[in-house]
Formats: structure tokens, C-alpha cells, sequence
């Protein structure tokens, strides 16, 4: 005579392998081809099924006799299956997010290139004196009085360049509707 499911249940729930190895043994096709159903294809469904069968020794912890052991293991792979939609769903949500937070990187880079050429371009147009004075103090990081020491010139003649080129820099924006 065949052992009860629920008297294997138990048993497993109590640490028994081989009672455990009996249950899955008997139920793997079952758990399977429900996984199947649920999930339409194959490879999702052996992973579901194997997913089950690994989680089974803790899941058995909640089992009692109120219902037939098959219903119980039922009623768990079809929570097992909602939630690898659930993770899924989840999971292409963020795959999203990703690919929008990607697209908006490389926007801001090309944005940050397109200003980097008009500037460049920009200060190609001001006279030597003035993109002398931006080089050091800008492009070097020079305090404005060792930018006047480099170029020979007062710490207030370096303010003023600076000053002018800023005035310059907004006006040619403007002119070229640039934010």
C-alpha cells in the first residue's frame, strides 16, 4: 500500500529526505506540467518546476491537513509562477527605466559636446588679449593675480578681460537663441 501524500507532507515537514524524495519524486510531473500551463513555455516552466521543487523543504512548514496535499502544492506553484511574473514585470519595468536614464546620459553628453564646440568656437572669435586672460584663468585655474603676473598686466585689467568676455559670451547666446 501507497503512503498518503499528507502522511509524506508530514513527514518531510518533520525532516524526513526520503519521505521528501518520495513527494517530489510523485509529484515533479504534476508541478510541471501545471508550471507549463501557467507559464506557456517549456525552459520557464523546468525553472519554475526545479524552483519549486528547491523551495518545497521550507514551503512544507506551512503545510497543514485542512486540505489535500495536491491542492496545497497546487495553490504553491501557482503562487510561485505569479510571483516570477511579478519579478518579470518588475524587472522589464527597470530595463526600462534603464533605457530611458541611458538615452537621457547620452542627450546630456551630447548636449555638454554641442556647448563645448560653441564655446570653443565661440572664444576662437574673441582677440588674443582676451582669450589669453580665459586660458589662465579659466583653463589653468589661475587666481587672477597670477594670471596678471603671466601675462604682465594689473590684477583690475584681468577682472575687466574676464568681465568682457562674459558680456561678449551672453551677447553671442543670445544672438544664436542658445539657453
Amino acid at each position: 500500500m501507497e503512503t498518503a501524500d499528507e502522511t509524506l507532507a508530514e513527514a518531510a515537514r518533520d525532516g524526513d529526505r526520503a519521505a521528501f524524495a518520495a513527494l517530489v519524486t510523485r509529484h515533479y510531473d504534476r508541478i510541471h506540467g501545471l508550471a507549463f500551463r501557467l507559464t506557456g513555455q517549456k525552459a520557464e516552466a523546468e525553472d519554475l518546476a526545479q524552483d519549486i521543487s528547491f523551495a518545497l523543504p521550507a514551503k512544507l512548514s506551512s503545510y497543514r491537513r485542512e486540505a489535500r496535499f495536491t491542492t496545497w502544492l497546487y495553490r504553491v506553484t501557482v503562487n510561485a509562477a505569479h510571483d516570477r511574473r511579478r519579478r518579470a514585470a518588475s524587472h522589464a519595468r527597470a530595463a526600462d527605466g534603464w533605457g530611458t536614464w541611458e538615452l537621457n546620459r547620452q542627450a546630456g553628453i551630447a548636449e555638454d559636446a554641442a556647448a563645448l564646440d560653441w564655446l570653443t568656437e565661440t572664444m576662437r572669435r574673441l582677440p588674443p588679449e582676451l582669450r589669453d586672460t580665459v586660458a589662465l584663468t579659466l583653463g589653468e585655474e589661475l587666481s587672477q593675480k597670477e594670471a596678471a603676473e603671466v601675462l604682465g598686466i594689473s590684477e583690475g585689467t584681468v577682472a575687466w578681460r574676464m568681465s568682457e568676455v562674459k558680456k561678449r559670451l551672453r551677447a553671442l547666446a543670445r544672438a544664436e537663441d542658445m539657453p
